[in-house]
């Protein structure tokens, strides 16, 4: 379960001794739900192109661009922002060419159409969320390097698939190991707090999985694994959100 919800009512509680509005918080939260679906929505398509007659993962694909449309209505009834605005109709236009992809049979032009809207929900996305940004409090920090992590999971999952199912370029190699990398940057901060002696245990746990995970994403120009890595990485993402729960309560 997303906890974006809990995230809002946690930074409103201290946003305006910032300077920062009540808009602000919100537009923060609905962009970084915009940066996780534009990867989990790739990472889904990908998976419906390897396994085509899988009606679940087509309802899946619909039930997160559902939730990608939730996003565009929460940054559009609350900014005022002409730029935000303006890249927000942008957005609203490549969502809008994503779901015509959807209609058709997903082919290897669509998961590059696919994979191009990512990145543009992304930078659209990043765009937003720092002209509404103002400084946060350490507890909000590591919030937000927790959605991070659950954000580069599925930017790890997106690349990991695509290079495996034909889009093995350089670009895209390079772009894995980058995300691997900024993960491990974030688990650096992790690792350095000290959480309740619960999570503890749980961040024990989290380590060890990973550690092993990121072996097999590395090795991924000749061992593919697709089931079992996806299966742990929706693991991690529970992890984190349980710390970004203890961060939220925190404040």
């Amino acid at each position: 379960m997303r906890i974006f919800t809990i995230v809002l009512l946690i930074l409103m509680a201290t946003c305006f001794s910032q300077g920062a509005t009540r808009g602000d918080v919100k537009v923060i939260e609905a962009s970084e739900g915009i940066r996780y679906l534009s990867q989990k929505l790739v990472k889904e398509y990908l998976i419906l192109y390897q396994n085509p007659k899988k009606k679940e993962l087509k309802n899946a694909l619909e039930h997160s661009l559902n939730q990608l449309t939730e996003e565009f209505k929460a940054i559009a009834m609350t900014t005022k922002d002409s730029d935000t605005k303006d890249i927000l109709e942008f957005l609203a236009y490549s969502k809008d060419q994503i779901q015509d992809i959807f209609k058709s049979k997903a082919n290897k032009e669509s998961v590059a159409l696919m994979l191009d809207y990512s990145e543009t929900l992304l930078e659209g996305a990043d765009s937003i969320s720092k002209a509404h940004r103002y400084e946060f409090s350490k507890e909000e920090k590591m919030l937000m390097i927790t959605k991070n992590i659950e954000y580069l999971l599925e930017r790890i999952s997106k690349y990991y698939m695509a290079y495996h199912v034909g889009f093995n370029t350089h670009n895209n190699k390079e772009q894995l190991n980058t995300a691997i990398e900024d993960l491990e940057n974030d688990l650096v901060q992790i690792n350095g707090y000290v959480y309740s002696d619960e999570l503890q245990k749980e961040k024990t746990k989290m380590n060890k999985l990973w550690s092993t995970d990121k072996i097999y994403f590395q090795k991924s120009d000749n061992l593919f694994i697709p089931n079992l890595l996806l299966t742990t990485i929706d693991f991690l993402e529970n992890t984190f959100n349980a710390f970004a729960v203890y961060h939220s309560k925190n404040q």
